[in-house]
């Protein structure tokens, strides 16, 4: 039970009225007036400099302005924050509060801003995010407008391995051209995938897929082995915002409904695995119809094969006749009036775009993919926000 609230001051009279008979030690006294002996210590100590005027409550009002921090703190704090530089705020004024409670110590963001003032912050280091996406997403009219692709979750098999189902489908008629679980998310199984849709149903005009490798990259323009090759073949590598998937929903909720069929549980193996998976694109292409399709209607009715087959040898870029055509030499780098500009190790050996935008700007592209802007004042490729 703590201090008598009714009558405080003279209980912490009596206190130290008792303290100085002698007749009970500090741990008997704090026990019967119910304290801990680190408050009875405290009473103690402000009668030996105080007197029996220290039983007072001090005021913690503040005695600087209200805006203003006392040099003698402010010095206290940088004092801590050379000894342990790895300490924030919250720690440093938690520190100071553990040396002196009594003192009215500046708030921890006060603090903060004192540190800052001093230059003793140090500033976060940035988080590499994949480059702005790509805008607007094209909107699918006709069959092969735009695919998309995904790993759909992975999960782990009944023997230990974790199984990779990697899918790719038509947007405008939902049609599931590939489904293939894959051991891992490299990129030459991708590849292979890719062809083996592109060599049965021709290229579409984009693919649609979100950030993740090998997707895309932390590269200039998000660009990925897989969509410079994309975009070498004349598709465009469309990207989703990060953190929304309703950007690709129809994909995301056709894994849904894969996850319902396949997955629940997960096969003794990849092989079985795989059997459940044809099985599942075989119903879900020719015999389970789609309501957004329309009555009775499957997504093997509505889809068309691309009337753009895929070329065997890899065609090289096209650009128009008032660009500037660079080769992207080793390390990354295209020489612009004799200077050294540097755009991306991905590109090495490919060849870039230039169109002149003014005196000393130019909009750099890898054939329809915007890059940024090359200024030649500052000699580096300002990325677009």
């Amino acid at each position: 039970m703590p201090w008598n609230e009714t009558c405080i001051m003279s209980q912490r009279t009596q206190f130290i009225e008792d303290w100085l008979s002698h007749r009970f030690s500090i741990t008997e006294l704090c026990r019967r007036y119910e304290i801990a002996r680190k408050t009875g210590y405290k009473w103690i100590n402000r009668f030996h400099s105080q007197g029996m005027k220290g039983m007072a409550d001090l005021s913690r009002a503040r005695h600087t302005q209200a805006q203003q921090t006392p040099d003698w703190i402010v010095e206290h704090i940088l004092d801590l924050k050379v000894r342990y530089p790895y300490w924030g705020p919250v720690k440093i004024h938690s520190a100071l509060y553990r040396d002196n409670a009594l003192q009215a110590w500046p708030a921890a963001s006060t603090i903060g801003e004192i540190l800052k003032k001093n230059g003793l912050v140090r500033s976060k280091r940035k988080r590499q995010r994949i480059p702005p996406h790509t805008q607007p997403l094209k909107h699918a009219l006709e069959a092969n407008d735009v695919w998309s692709a995904d790993f759909k979750g992975q999960f782990k098999l009944g023997n230990e391995r974790w199984c990779y189902p990697l899918t790719l489908t038509d947007n405008y008629s939902r049609m599931l051209l590939s489904c293939k679980g894959l051991y891992n998310t490299k990129l030459p199984p991708v590849l292979n995938l890719y062809k083996a849709a592109f060599r049965e149903y021709g290229l579409p005009k984009a693919i649609r897929t979100d950030n993740g490798w090998p997707f895309a990259s932390l590269a200039l323009g998000g660009l990925s082995p897989l969509s410079i090759w994309l975009i070498r073949l004349g598709i465009n590598p469309e990207r989703i915002k990060p953190g929304c998937p309703q950007q690709n929903g129809r994909h995301e909720r056709m894994h849904r409904t894969l996850k319902e069929a396949v997955a629940n549980p997960p096969k003794a193996n990849l092989s079985v695995q795989q059997r459940a998976l044809n099985r599942f694109r075989r119903e879900y292409n020719f015999e389970r119809p789609h309501q957004a399709l329309g009555l009775g209607v499957c997504p093997n009715d509505a889809y068309q094969c691309s009337l753009r087959a895929y070329p065997e040898i890899l065609p090289e870029l096209n650009y128009p006749a008032n660009f500037e055509i660079r080769k992207v030499k080793c390390g990354g780098y295209i020489k612009l009036h004799g200077r050294p500009i540097y755009t991306t190790r991905r590109l090495v050996g490919e060849y870039v775009g230039l169109k002149a935008v003014d005196c000393d700007c130019w909009l750099l592209h890898f054939g329809t993919l915007k890059l940024g802007i090359v200024d030649e004042v500052v000699g580096r490729v300002i990325r677009p926000t």
